[in-house]
């Protein structure tokens, strides 16, 4: 169980004096210095022996985080649903242990007792409600989830189109409104099959022409509209501009039936007949892509599998934690004004610290068509201090909104052994390391956000 930490901040400003321009100190006034053409470091204002000086402290707090659930209620997933039943609570503990505001949505047949060849999910207290219901933070959607449309239905129940409503047999009642603006997404799937797409079909089935095709990758970016294989209706990807930010720095996380590190056509070992019905290939992309968790559906029935895989979604969970930076700047002595182009920012950590000064221009990455390379325009660095981009810093980690692979890091899987804490601190900046010992024992890597969100350093 990681402890709760805090990163602790100091904001230096300089204020105006032998400006020839009026400073600025809420939102209007004189014309700032144009940004150069190219990312810079940033320029660390120096003390100006003709003016006053202030300094402000603050805490950053890690932001929430929404976990959402999707479990597959075919037959063949009996072992797995009863582990889900014993297990979520255990998960939600190490997830509160950590001091994150969490909150888990569970995507599956709602239920105590199995029905029809189906295994509905029931999660007890203390997560969960009376008679298998809501509590405080977990929220129960209600769906029938097929072993082949998981990607299907989880688009098209958040948006509520054409097929996915509560009265259609593919839907749900509405969630959206579950999931929180400002919190981190973690998604978690549990299957024996695949979510089928155009190029791997289940049992001989045919996509429409006319329709947007599945890919492995709709999650993500499908445009919404038809459903290829029937005739509802599917709603936008996650990371299209439907959502905006919501889905901005998840990870997708999954048991299924991959069972090699290096084929993905290969399904896990198990003594069933048939089972598991495929190797999931659209779960291992999603799994890759994000830097997620996963572990064999073939150990369902080894409830210290369970532990394991639960154990490592809560770690995941927590390195992937964004925290808040939107701090006040702190009001200048009296009669005195703020210059808003003299502002440093100190990030400590024990007895390290590093100063941050202004970023003069701030890369902004234009999506273009799939395949095709982003390009990269310039923003000019205003009014505000952006603490978790500085261009010298962290590069190769800078998370746009998504049309390619957005790490090279490999994916933790139940075979492969995550990097040990003195190699990822060495592969990190020293920004990246001060920010990693505030914010996690496990040294994670916070996720440096695209810059074109608003998460700024400045008065409202």
């Amino acid at each position: 169980m990681l402890p709760r930490t805090i990163l602790a901040l100091s904001l230096l400003l300089s204020l105006a004096c032998g400006d020839d321009r009026r400073p600025i100190r809420d939102g209007g006034g004189g014309e700032l210095d144009g940004g150069p053409t190219d990312a810079q470091r940033p320029d660390v204002q120096e003390g100006d022996a003709t003016c006053a000086s202030a300094t402000s402290e603050a805490t950053v707090e890690r932001r929430p985080v929404d976990i959402v659930f999707m479990v597959d209620n075919s037959g063949s997933m009996q072992p797995a649903v009863r582990e889900v039943n014993q297990g979520l609570n255990d998960f939600a503990g190490l997830i509160a242990g950590s001091g994150l505001d969490y909150r888990v949505i569970m995507l599956s047949l709602q239920g105590s007792s199995p029905s029809g060849g189906l295994y509905p999910v029931c999660i007890p207290a203390p997560l969960g409600g009376p008679s298998c219901g809501d509590s405080e933070r977990f929220f129960h959607v209600d769906v029938n989830i097929a072993s082949t449309q998981l990607v299907e239905q989880f688009l098209g129940t958040l948006a509520q189109t054409a097929g996915y409503t509560a009265e259609a047999q593919d839907g749900s009642e509405p969630w959206r409104d579950y999931l929180r603006d400002d919190a981190t997404k973690t998604l978690v799937f549990v299957t024996d099959d695949n979510s089928r797409t155009c190029a791997r079909p289940h049992m001989g089935g045919m996509c429409q022409s006319g329709d947007p095709q599945l890919t492995e990758l709709s999650l993500e970016n499908f445009p919404g509209g038809g459903n290829p294989f029937k005739g509802s209706t599917l709603g936008p990807g996650i990371l299209t501009a439907t959502y905006g930010d919501l889905f901005q720095g998840y990870t997708f996380n999954a048991i299924y039936g991959w069972g090699s590190e290096s084929n993905p056509d290969v399904t896990c070992d198990s003594p069933e007949e048939n089972f598991p019905a495929a190797a999931g290939h659209t779960y291992t992309t999603l799994v890759e892509r994000t830097g997620g968790v996963r572990a064999q559906i073939c150990d369902q029935a080894d409830s210290a599998a369970w532990d394991d895989f639960f154990e490592r979604i809560a770690t995941r969970v927590e390195d992937t934690a964004r925290i808040d930076c939107n701090l006040a700047l702190p009001e200048p002595p009296d009669d005195q004004t703020l210059n808003p182009r003299k502002v440093n920012v100190v990030v400590r950590s024990g007895d390290d610290s590093e100063v941050l000064g202004k970023v003069a221009a701030l890369p902004v990455v234009v999506r273009r068509g799939a395949g095709a390379p982003a390009r990269v325009r310039q923003r000019r660095h205003r009014r505000a201090v952006r603490l978790r981009h500085a261009p010298h810093l962290s590069a190769p980690r800078v998370r746009a909104h998504r049309s390619g692979p957005v790490s090279t890091s490999p994916f933790d899987s139940a075979r492969l052994q995550r990097p040990s804490d003195s190699a990822r601190s060495a592969r990190a900046g020293p920004f990246e390391r001060l920010a990693n010992t505030s914010l996690t024992s496990h040294a994670s890597t916070p996720r440096v956000r695209h810059a074109s969100r608003r998460d700024m350093l400045g008065a409202p």
